[in-house]
């Protein structure tokens, strides 16, 4: 039986109020009279994902649309997934925003193989989704019109365990959570609908992410509405099922020289620009499927075509690759060098460095 150190944080309320948000100007005006909206006047570089959608212009002169999806557009936007974009575009890349990290396993157990794992499940186990950012392209990277969605979850702060810092993070990145307390998703819904989507459980489908065992979790339990396995093989061996082929750049990243950092990082190396507002899981989306083929077409080329037999089905920190033991001691050196507890820790809503 594993053991875990207690939570840090409980059912805690915001400090103070939440800030207000004023959509940019590329939000589409004629979605703004939306009576579930709830946008007031704040900082106008932030978007709030209480506006039904959010229309801007690429760089490359195309219009891209990010879709907010509650509880009453549900099953009409996954409808146009299943029968308009998967087909054509089985290319999904997706982020998550979740509640933080808020426990570690014991510390006889950090020096485990199998320590990364342990804390992961954890941690789903115990938090709940926010947000799934999923957007599509085709096989050249090209999104086509495709629009981006941002699935918002029910999640009321005055109930739901959280890391402080992790909703503070996305509160001032725009998340709405009077919202996802009044009209979020049902993740069991969710689950239903995204089991006969044509997005999961079959070969075809390429899911993008970056350093994304917390998103792979996340999804699962989506999934599978129970824990995740107790063991890592099970784990890998129940992604493998539901996502046959995964791409996770940050490991991508660890077979070259020269790259620290995180997503925003890399992206700015590959000049790969950012559509919508950062920790919103449907902008980080957007930009990790702009990075993955930028990354791949310049690193990655065999005979002119993507090769992926070297980081396909690898996720960064996990299983048996080269970059579990780097990950492990990165873990190990933070949480020895923390002033708090190092049993615990607070992570942001994504958690992709």
């Amino acid at each position: 039986e594993e053991s875990y150190s207690a939570p840090t944080k409980i059912a805690m309320p915001l400090s103070g109020e939440s800030p207000p948000f004023l959509p940019s100007a590329h939000t589409s005006p004629k979605q703004n009279g939306s009576s579930h909206s709830s946008p007031q006047t704040g900082p106008s570089d932030v978007i709030s994902n209480a506006i039904p959608v959010h229309t801007f212009t690429a760089p490359d002169g195309n219009t891209m649309e990010i879709r907010n999806v509650w509880a009453e557009n549900l099953e009409q936007e996954m409808q146009y997934i299943r029968e308009k974009v998967i087909e054509t575009h089985p290319f999904v890349a997706m982020d998550t925003e979740f509640p933080g990290v808020v426990a570690r396993p014991v510390i006889s157990e950090q020096y485990a193989p199998d320590y990364h794992y342990k804390s992961l499940k954890c941690n789903v186990d115990l938090l709940r989704i926010i947000q799934l950012g999923l957007c599509f392209a085709n096989e050249n990277g090209n999104f086509d019109g495709a629009p981006c969605w941002q699935f918002n979850f029910k999640f009321d702060i005055a109930q739901d365990m959280f890391a402080q810092d992790s909703i503070d993070l996305l509160t001032n990145s725009g998340i709405s959570f009077r919202d996802h307390a009044s009209r979020g998703i049902d993740p069991v819904k969710f689950g239903e609908l995204l089991m006969v989507s044509g997005v999961v459980l079959d070969d075809r489908v390429k899911w993008v992410s970056f350093h994304s065992g917390y998103d792979y979790g996340y999804l699962l339990k989506l999934l599978t509405c129970r824990d995740l396995p107790d063991s890592e093989k099970a784990f890998f061996d129940t992604l493998k099922l539901y996502f046959p082929t995964i791409y996770d750049i940050k490991f991508m990243t660890s077979l070259l020289d020269g790259h620290f950092g995180g997503l925003q990082k890399l992206a700015d190396e590959l000049q790969c620009a950012r559509i919508g507002t950062e920790h919103q899981a449907g902008s980080d989306s957007l930009l990790t499927m702009t990075t993955y083929f930028a990354l791949a077409q310049k690193r990655f080329l065999l005979d002119g075509k993507i090769d992926d037999t070297k980081y396909k089905n690898e996720l960064y920190g996990y299983g048996t690759n080269h970059t579990v033991h780097k990950s492990r001691s990165h873990t190990l050196a933070s949480m020895h060098n923390s002033s708090s507890n190092p049993m615990l820790s607070t992570m942001n809503g994504s958690g992709h460095d």
